[in-house]
């Protein structure tokens, strides 16, 4: 399938570096601190933007699938490759260049693009148990407003509906990002990477291995990229998971910021001619953190059993590919 028609740029082609090396995901395992704690280091150029997912954009329909607007993966923005080249534009000649967009281990059309596009690329895919990353991928849709249902086991029960272009809420500007099981489709998604990449060429993290040791997991990073890993590694901890007080009153406000309508136009403009920007940063939207926004509740057992029970098969299926326990691993062997 390779880049898109759409985003390929007329003779003469685009001049730029394509990356070297790819963090794929999943998303809330890790990905943005390891890009984080490796743009740090002094031979790795990752551009300040995450998440161009420029190889999931435009994903054309499968042939034989019934007409959904859940096959738009990405959104409706397009990107040229030129565009896409220039985020690396800053690039030194001696750096390793890279991204990290998470979208990229979900896509089904991205590994053949990616290696169509750079056939030498690394490749690294973060992995995270199931139950608990599909809580936090839940939350962190929530957050962004494009959830509507805050119960995740109700939000699951509606993926058929979803699937067909039902129940979707207003803001979800990525339809199939709510069919949270295609996430966790782990082997499918690795055998994908590895149809079009030679093993040596793809790295996979297990999120609970990164968060027990972190620096030991970057330096195996560095090494899979062949840079310096005695370099001094700055730990960081970043997009960490949130829980929503009050999910309407949430979207109210965003809806008031962003100055969609009429009215949200007025209320804002009211806001700023009574406020100052520095009241606005440094009372108002702290104060809408602290009140919208805490640490995320201790997650219900109940629940989580269920999401294993649910998830088993493609935990059994992961430890047979990748040759792993992860049934042990993650808990799944206690399961009643």
């Amino acid at each position: 399938m390779g880049i898109p028609a759409e985003q390929q740029a007329a003779t003469p082609a685009p001049a730029g570096r394509m990356p070297d090396f790819f963090i794929v995901g999943h998303a809330k395992c890790g990905t943005t601190a390891l890009y984080e704690m490796l743009r740090r280091h002094p031979q790795v150029y990752m551009p300040d933007a995450k998440e161009p997912m420029f190889f999931a954009r435009n994903w054309e329909q499968p042939p034989g699938e019934p007409a959904t607007k859940t096959f738009e993966q990405t959104g409706k923005r397009s990107e040229s490759l030129t565009d896409y080249l220039s985020l690396f534009a800053a690039a030194r000649p001696d750096q390793r260049v890279g991204e990290a967009s998470t979208f990229y281990l979900w896509s089904p059309p991205a590994p053949q693009r990616i290696a169509e596009a750079q056939p030498g690329s690394r490749i690294i895919a973060i992995l995270r148990e199931p139950a608990s990353f599909v809580r936090s991928l839940h939350m962190q849709m929530i957050q962004n407003q494009a959830e509507s249902e805050p119960d995740l086991l109700k939000a699951l029960a509606l993926e058929p509906e979803r699937r067909s272009g039902r129940q979707i809420p207003r803001e979800a500007y990525w339809p199939a990002a709510l069919i949270y099981s295609d996430r966790v489709r782990y082997a499918e998604q690795l055998r994908r990477y590895h149809a079009v990449f030679p093993r040596e060429q793809v790295l996979v993290l297990i999120y609970e291995d990164f968060r027990r040791d972190n620096e030991g997991t970057v330096r195996t990073v560095q090494r899979f990229l062949e840079v310096d890993d005695t370099q001094p590694i700055e730990v960081v901890d970043a997009n960490p998971t949130v829980g929503v007080r009050a999910v309407r009153a949430d979207l109210l406000l965003r809806t008031v910021r962003s100055g969609r309508g009429p009215a949200a136009q007025a209320v804002r403009g009211t806001v700023k001619a009574l406020t100052s920007q520095r009241m606005r940063s440094g009372l108002l939207y702290p104060l809408r953190r602290k009140l919208l926004y805490a640490e995320p509740a201790p997650a219900d057992e109940q629940v989580m059993a269920e999401l294993r029970r649910r998830f088993k098969g493609e935990v059994e299926a992961l430890s047979e590919y990748l040759d792993r326990d992860f049934l042990r691993l993650w808990g799944y062997d206690r399961l009643d």
